[in-house]
């Protein structure tokens, strides 16, 4: 069964006055809008897995503006996620955590505890520091079962680059974590500073990503990319049965 391409502006618009009467902002709205697209398709998220994020502005008990990162907490499906399953954790000091040298799990899971805005606020997902890294407003990321066949072959990265040249960056497999952050994040800017501006990475033996600068934006190149795969894959059963 093909992804399917859920997005509709009168439902959007929907979601932001629903979620507006409860004090939630335009974007977060956008951000559960899409989310529960994502989580709502199979053939991109299976058993609440991938995890998504905006970056956006939330005030302060005086007034003033903090930069946040509304990241997809632990225990949430995005299939049924609500506003609070995005909590809100202070931008920057996650970005300034790409200067060190190495961080353990446990001391990046206290560090983001540390920065939630909510501090009952469920746990940001363990890739919150490679959402925070990007440079992008949504970020989306998904375990395609389609991408995931082509990402798993032993020849995967030049597989996905004959699909999609130098639409998205490639990402050798790492354990996520920080590690992953950095190596996402260096893949990223390798690509755009060559001139490719990429759309999306795939982390090979692990998933997809997309981003842009609206949430409409990052889902319509989530299934772009996934239908790309899904294309490959039936050029390929098609060449096998005419063998055959």
């Amino acid at each position: 069964m093909a992804v399917q391409h859920r997005w509709s502006d009168a439902a959007a618009r929907e979601a932001i006055a629903r979620y507006g009467v409860q004090g939630v902002s335009e974007d977060l709205a956008l951000r559960t809008y899409s989310a529960r697209l994502l989580g709502a398709d199979p053939e991109l998220v299976l058993h609440g897995g991938g995890n998504t994020s905006v970056k956006t502005t939330v005030h302060g008990l005086l007034g003033e503006a903090i930069r946040v990162l509304c990241v997809k907490g632990s225990g949430w499906d995005l299939g049924t996620i609500e506003p609070p399953g995005h909590p809100a954790v202070r931008l920057e000091p996650l970005q300034a955590l790409r200067a060190l040298e190495s961080l353990s799990d446990e001391a990046m899971v206290a560090a983001q505890r540390q920065n939630l805005i909510d501090p009952a606020a469920p746990n940001p997902s363990v890739e919150a520091l490679l959402h925070a890294f990007l440079p992008h407003t949504f970020v989306d990321h998904t375990h395609s079962i389609a991408l995931l066949a082509l990402a798993d072959q032993p020849d995967a990265a030049a597989v996905c680059r004959e699909v999609y040249g130098d639409r998205v960056a490639l990402v050798p497999y790492v354990m996520p974590g920080f590690a992953l952050a950095k190596a996402a994040a260096l893949a990223y800017e390798a690509a755009a500073a060559a001139g490719h501006e990429p759309e999306g990475m795939v982390l090979l033996q692990h998933g997809l990503f997309s981003f842009g600068a609206t949430a409409e934006q990052s889902y319509d190149r989530m299934i772009d990319l996934v239908r790309r795969a899904e294309e490959r894959l039936a050029r390929g059963e098609r060449s096998l049965h005419a063998v055959a």
